[in-house]
């Protein structure tokens, strides 16, 4: 039997470290016995405790998405997008849109790069109905 098995609280102590901060669960990592815990199992490691959008100090800067805003409308068989930069850099916004029957080709529009502050809009169609329709980003930096 597992050794957090054999006592609740600890089981309810170390869930609830996890649940706060994966900082902190690392920390109570390391205060254990040596890389194996009770039984020679591996413990994880804090990078493996940390969620992928996090870094550590030392690791850098999370990078910021400066994605423009972005506004869909489906109506009948064309889509539109109006997209909006309000960040210091450009974006290349791509309006996809896949058609509902298999014989309607798919469309694509080239990438329109939107500087700060600009405003541009997107128009693609299929010849009946559209399945759906999304936007893709490429900030340049």
């Amino acid at each position: 039997m597992c050794a957090p098995c054999r006592h609740p609280l600890a089981t309810v102590l170390i869930a609830a470290v996890l649940l706060v901060s994966p900082v902190a669960a690392a920390a109570a990592l390391a205060a254990g016995k040596g890389a194996a815990g009770a039984g020679g199992r591996e413990r994880l490691s804090a990078a493996a405790l940390r969620p992928s959008g996090r870094t550590a100090e030392g690791e850098g800067e999370r990078r910021r998405e400066y994605r423009a805003g972005c506004r869909t409308e489906i109506e009948g068989s064309q889509a539109t997008v109006y997209c909006h930069n309000p960040y210091p850099v450009v974006d290349r916004v791509r309006l996809h849109v896949e058609c509902e029957q298999w014989w309607d080709l798919d469309a694509d529009t080239r990438p329109v790069a939107i500087g700060p502050a600009q405003t541009a809009e997107l128009t693609a169609r299929c010849w009946k109905t559209i399945g759906r329709a999304w936007v893709t980003h490429d900030v340049v930096r």
